[in-house]
């Protein structure tokens, strides 16, 4: 049986901080957004700001998402900090 991946995408300061703007995990049952920041955090070093103060805007297959929304193999999941207008 073959687990389709989750697509995780990093935008604008995060791409940057995090030197990658794009990778790939294994699709787990029950797995949220929040449980993919939590894991990606525990890495570490820049990651760790993924749970910081600073709030991050996440979605999902391009569609507004919150840390409990789920996520399933083939899904693309986005994270990038809020945006200002000037």
């Amino acid at each position: 049986m073959t687990t389709e991946n989750i697509t995780i995408r990093f935008f604008a300061r995060l791409r940057e901080e995090l030197g990658t703007e794009e990778l790939t995990i294994s699709a787990q049952p029950g797995l949220t957004t929040g449980d993919i920041l939590a894991e990606l955090a525990g890495r570490g070093g820049a990651w760790a700001q993924l749970k910081g103060d600073q709030p991050l805007m996440i979605a999902v297959n391009q569609a507004m998402a919150k840390p409990s929304t789920p996520v399933q193999g083939g899904d693309e999941v986005a994270f990038f900090p809020p945006v200002t207008g000037g």
